[in-house]
Parts: structure tokens; sequence; C-alpha cells
């Protein structure tokens, strides 16, 4: 999360999980979906709850709460589905709430290392005037492993 400039900003999509507030790149996420049942996927790592079908495209759902240690949820009808690319796939994350987008200067995001050393799979922190956010790296969210395994289920239930 290096721009150019420590004055440039970086525009987040901010969600909630539990109480803690996290955001993603806007440029990483296509687009915000109600809540939908998620169909299961066979042989998939633990992380993925299942799959979903987005305008003909089937899109593994994963359970970001898993990875970062919190308890399993039913969402019913009120959470959100945040639809965002990797470098490797495009993931759908089931969220509690979608609270906005929130812009932030460069130089606000301060590296985990920082704070909190050997967080995985957070890119920055930011410090409001209200708490803190943590900003997912989505490209660490699954292991090499847990994406081979994903990659197997997903080609079996198309083939």
């Amino acid at each position: 999360m290096n721009p150019a400039s420590p004055d440039s900003l970086v525009r987040l999509v901010v969600f909630r999980l539990e109480e803690q507030r996290y955001g993603l790149p806007l440029a990483a996420v296509e687009r915000v979906l109600p809540m939908v049942a998620v169909a299961a996927l066979p042989k998939a790592p633990a992380v993925a709850l299942g799959v979903i079908n987005v305008g003909g495209r089937v899109i593994a759902v994963v359970d970001l709460r898993h990875r970062l240690g919190l308890p399993r949820r039913e969402y019913g009808l009120t959470g959100h589905l945040l639809v965002a690319r990797t470098q490797r796939r495009t993931l759908i994350l089931p969220v509690d709430a979608v609270l906005g987008v929130m812009a932030v200067t460069a130089d606000a995001v301060t590296s985990p290392d920082h704070l909190l050393p050997g967080i995985g799979h957070v890119a920055g922190i930011v410090a409001l005037s209200d708490g803190l956010l943590f900003i997912q790296d989505l490209d660490a969210v699954l292991s090499l492993d847990e994406e081979q395994q994903l990659s197997a289920a997903l080609e079996e239930v198309a083939g």
C-alpha cells in the first residue's frame, strides 16, 4: 500500500465483522450483493463456505471470519456479500455490514509490522478517531494449499 506520494488518497470499501471495521481497496471490489443461499462445494478447503452463481460465473464464498479466528455466524438476510478480486481469482466474502467507501491519505496507513508483527493477511492499519481499521490483503486470505484445493473443487463442479 505505498502509493506515489504520502498525501495521495487510498480508497477503501469498509465493512464490519463483529464490532471491528475492515477495509478492502476499492479497486479490488467488483460489487456488493445482498445475502443469498450458498451452495455446497464438495472437497473445498475449510475456509470456503461454498459457491454462488453470479451472472453465470460460479464464484467461491470464502469465510473471512474463519481466517480471522472469529466465531461462525449464520447471516440470514441481514448480511452482505463482497465480490472482490485477488491476483489469482474472484472471491465472495460474507460480511456483517458494508459501511461504505472511505478515502484516507496514504500516510495514514501504517504497516501492520509496526503495530502487530506477524499478523497475516493485513496490508495496513488506519487509526481512526473511534478505533482501528484493518485493511485486508486479499492475496493472503488463502494459503497456496487452499488455493489448489479450491481450484480442484471448482473444476470438479464445472466439469
